[in-house]
């Protein structure tokens, strides 16, 4: 009987095939391109998590006898304590696979406003949000001293009418007992998301959408290491903003992978300041607030793209992951 095909098996035959010290999402992906995934059975949807509790749970127990060694923070990397580990060349060796890879970023041929038709669609039929999309244009702001608007303007805000979901007699008896189902989302878009640039892009967020009913961080690509996720968690859990990771083969499989913290109430002072300092926003508000009047939507929102020009438009810009 052939003998199963364990992650431990996995784990080894990735790290030998690679011969660097590599993070739990890069043991995953390295797997799919040696084509090791093929040997494994059953996976879940989190293997890169499955791949860590394997490896921690080896050092937890076998301590120094451990195949395994931890060599480095943020993200966690592991290789082989059986092989003579030159850690200044091993650092050496990550610096240079990190540089690589973030001038392969850099080099993409699409910019963040690139994304933004992907959130329109995903937001637009997510039953979460259900949402009708604007873009914030930063270049129409006020121009103010150096500084002044830093982190003011989201990318893109969001409003849900309940008009679809709810009878008219319903939504009248709302407003005659002053209960407003409207919600307003805030969204702060980045192409990818790990720890060079989460803090700054977390708390860039943190400013520019923490006013709104729920503020959301949007990326195309999130590190799959599991101590990332953890801290995307903690400070989600601190700070109250949401992280949506885009999925590019299928939007509608996008995935909130941080819930938002729900405001019952709007921060009004920053909602004024967006409304002197953005002719776009103040466009959204006065869009927005006619179609409440209305329990219509009659003003003019971003396109949600049909599948067909989703498609040819994903591909006109060369977006992948």
């Amino acid at each position: 009987m052939e003998k199963e095909y364990t992650f431990i098996n996995f784990i080894n035959d990735v790290l030998n095939e690679a011969g660097i010290p590599l993070s739990t999402a890069e043991i995953w992906n390295k797997g799919k391109e040696y084509g090791f995934t093929e040997k494994l059975g059953s996976v879940g949807k989190t293997p890169w998590d499955t791949i860590g509790a394997r490896i921690y749970t080896d050092i937890k127990i076998e301590g120094e006898n451990s195949n395994y060694i931890q060599i480095s923070k943020h993200p966690s990397r592991f290789f082989f304590r059986k092989n003579n580990l030159n850690l200044e060349e091993i650092k050496k060796q990550i610096e240079n696979t990190d540089e690589k890879t973030e001038l392969k970023r850099n080099e993409s041929s699409f910019n963040e406003r690139d994304l933004h038709p992907l959130l329109v669609k995903f937001v637009d039929s997510n039953p979460h949000f259900r949402c009708y999309t604007k873009t914030i244009f930063h270049e129409n702001s006020l121009r103010k001293e150096k500084g002044a608007n830093e982190w003011l303007h989201p990318d893109l805000v969001g409003v849900y009418f309940p008009f679809n979901e709810y009878e008219k007699k319903t939504l009248k008896l709302q407003k005659s007992m002053n209960i407003n189902s409207t919600k307003i989302y805030s969204f702060e878009m980045k192409k990818y998301l790990d720890y060079g640039n989460l803090r700054q892009c977390y708390f860039q967020a943190v400013s520019n959408s923490s006013w709104a009913n729920e503020g959301y961080l949007v990326a195309l690509k999130v590190s799959e290491d599991s101590d990332f996720r953890n801290e995307l968690n903690r400070l989600s859990n601190a700070f109250g903003i949401g992280l949506i990771e885009l999925n590019v083969e299928n939007i509608n499989e996008s995935e909130i992978i941080c819930p938002a913290r729900f405001n019952e109430s709007l921060d009004w002072e920053t909602v004024n300041r967006l409304v002197e300092n953005s002719p776009d926003f103040k466009r959204f508000i006065s869009d927005l607030t006619e179609d409440v009047a209305l329990a219509k939507v009659k003003s003019k929102y971003d396109e949600v793209y049909d599948d067909v020009k989703f498609e040819n438009y994903l591909k006109q810009k060369n977006i992948n992951k």
